[in-house]
């Protein structure tokens, strides 16, 4: 199947899983709940719950196992979506074409819908875990995939940690000098530590050994600072109308990004080097992973 044709599959499937989780009851919270579902539903690639599932395929098939994972990582993004483009973080008008949360309903209710995201997720892996020990039985197969799902559970809540730690730690540093190391530490956790969690959920939920998690945990590191690195490139020459954003909020807000320290050009020279490093951990996994090498040169080449 073509790269642009699976990568829509994916997409699609996702959709689909997310629309069963959406709160359409009448309630006396109805507006916050149409909030996390305006959020959740504006669009955007799903490139974290497809990094769930695609490293996943690596070693299984079925992939219902691995979904309620998927579903909760693409919470989690959502709601460091919502709190990013509050106007104490970047004070953003649009995201994927459309208004940010706050400016379509309210502060007050945006801060709450990506609260409402970020405990929803908890509440699917939680659901998850429920319904695994109480299959468990005398099943050593079910055992195995409680031991594993308790352990991406762990990693789960220390990933949501890092991200929360460089959001904080990259809106301090708004219009200060920094170092190339502190400015790698924004972006690795930021950015990288979600993307990273991604493959390593799919990895551990589907079995991978110590070598193979290796490979994979490198992978996706030079995957997370690749893509920071071309979000920033994109917020300095992007297409404003295929971003769905404005282009330029960065140096506006004298944020440190890799544009900012190393300039456009060599940005995109560390760009490529990182995307052929990310590819190279991948080359043992053979044509099982042409997926996964695909979508680093899509991350590298995306125009949004």
């Amino acid at each position: 199947m073509d790269f642009k044709e699976e990568l829509k599959k994916y997409q699609e499937e996702i959709n689909i899983e997310l629309e069963k989780y959406l709160r359409k009851k009448d309630c006396l919270e109805g507006v916050l709940n149409e909030s996390m579902e305006y959020s959740l539903m504006a669009g955007g690639k799903r490139l974290r719950p497809i990094l769930v599932i695609s490293t996943y395929r690596l070693f299984q098939n079925d992939i219902k196992k691995c979904m309620p994972y998927s579903v909760a990582i693409e919470m989690v993004h959502n709601f460091s979506l919502i709190h990013d483009d509050l106007p104490g973080i970047d004070n953003d008008d649009f995201r994927h074409g459309k208004l940010t949360n706050h400016k379509k309903f309210n502060e007050a209710t945006a801060i709450l819908a990506g609260d409402g995201l970020l405990n929803y997720a908890y509440i699917v892996i939680s659901d998850d875990l429920n319904k695994t020990m109480n299959r468990i039985g005398n099943n050593k197969n079910e055992l195995l995939e409680l031991d594993r799902k308790l352990k991406v559970f762990n990693e789960f809540t220390k990933a949501v940690d890092r991200m929360i730690a460089g959001e904080y730690v990259d809106t301090e540093y708004e219009g200060k000098e920094i170092t190339n190391d502190d400015l790698k530490y924004i972006h690795e956790n930021k950015t990288g530590a979600l993307l990273k969690l991604c493959v390593r959920m799919g990895a551990i939920l589907g079995g991978a050994n110590s070598e193979e998690l290796e490979k994979l945990t490198s992978y996706a590191e030079k995957i997370g600072l690749a893509f920071q690195i071309k979000d920033d490139i994109l917020s300095e020459e992007g297409d404003e109308n295929i971003l769905g954003k404005p282009v330029g909020n960065d140096k506006e807000h004298e944020k440190c990004t890799y544009v900012s320290k190393y300039g456009i050009e060599k940005s995109k020279e560390i760009l490529n080097k990182i995307t052929k490093e990310a590819i190279d951990n991948i080359e043992g996994f053979g044509d099982k992973a042409e997926f996964l090498r695909n979508l680093a040169l899509y991350i590298e080449n995306r125009n949004k």
